[in-house]
C-alpha cells in the first residue's frame, strides 16, 4: 500500500538521521577530540616557528591558519560547547512514529489549511522522534485526535478527486524521501559510518586504530613543540 510505503520511508529517513547523529557524537568524543588536541599542538608549533622568524610573512600566515583550524576542530569535537549525546531510539518509539505518521501525515490533507496543520504536527513528531521522546509522540497523537479526513461526507465525485490528488501527493512525497535518503547516503559521514560498521562486524576496531595513530602523532608533535621552545 502506498501509504505504508510513505510511513516506512519516513521512518527510514528519520532513523538514518538519528544513526548519523549518534555516530557523529561517537566519532567526535573519540578521534574528534584527539584531532582537536593534535590541531592545537600544530597551531602552537606554527606560532612558535613564526615567533622565531618575526619577518617571515608566510610563517605568520601559516600560524593563523593553524590557529583557525584548531579552533574549528575544538568546536566540532564539542570541546568549546558540549552537546548531549543523541538519544537511543527504541522499538516502541518507532511504533509510535508509525502510528503518528499514519494519523497525521500532511499527504492525507485535501485543503491547504489542513495540510498546514498536519505539517506542523508532523514536524513536532519528527523532533520528538529524534530526541527518542516516546511520551511526547504519544501526547501529540492524543492531541491530534481522530483524522477528520476519515469522516468526510462529500459526494462520490468529490471523493474521487480527493483520492486522485492524495495518491499524487503521496507519490511526490515518496520521491522526495528517496531523494533525501540518496543525498544523506552521499555524505562522507555516512560512508565513514558504513565502513566502521562493516569493519566492526568482521571483528575490527577502526575507531580504536585511528585513535592510536592520532595519539602517536600527538606524542611526536609534543616533542617537536618542546624542541622549538628550547631554541
Amino acid at each position: 500500500m502506498l501509504e505504508e510505503s510513505i510511513v516506512g520511508a519516513e521512518l527510514e529517513l528519520e532513523t538514518l538521521k538519528v544513526e548519523l547523529a549518534q555516530f557523529q557524537y561517537r566519532y567526535y568524543q573519540g578521534p574528534g577530540r584527539l584531532y582537536a588536541e593534535l590541531d592545537q599542538l600544530e597551531a602552537k608549533i606554527a606560532m612558535a616557528e613564526a615567533g622565531l622568524h618575526p619577518d617571515d610573512i608566510d610563517a605568520e600566515f601559516k600560524a593563523k591558519q593553524a590557529e583557525q583550524k584548531a579552533k574549528q576542530s575544538a568546536e566540532e569535537a564539542g570541546l568549546v560547547k558540549k552537546s548531549p549525546p543523541p538519544a537511543e531510539i527504541t522499538a516502541e518509539t518507532k511504533q509510535a512514529f508509525r502510528k503518528a505518521a499514519k494519523l497525521m501525515h500532511p499527504d492525507r490533507a485535501t485543503t491547504d489549511a489542513e495540510r498546514e496543520r498536519r505539517n506542523t504536527m508532523m514536524a513536532k513528531v519528527n523532533v520528538a522522534y529524534e530526541k527518542g521522546d516516546l511520551k511526547a509522540i504519544e501526547k501529540l497523537i492524543e492531541e491530534f485526535g481522530q483524522d477528520p479526513e476519515a469522516i468526510e461526507g462529500d459526494d462520490i465525485g468529490a471523493r474521487m478527486i480527493k483520492a486522485i490528488r492524495r495518491i499524487a501527493q503521496m507519490k511526490r512525497r515518496v520521491s522526495e524521501i528517496d531523494q533525501e535518503l540518496l543525498e544523506a547516503k552521499k555524505h562522507e559521514l555516512y560512508e565513514l559510518m558504513t565502513y566502521v560498521k562493516e569493519t566492526e562486524a568482521l571483528g575490527g576496531d577502526p575507531i580504536a586504530d585511528l585513535e592510536q595513530d592520532i595519539l602517536k602523532q600527538i606524542s611526536e608533535k609534543k616533542i617537536e613543540f618542546e624542541q622549538l621552545r628550547q631554541q
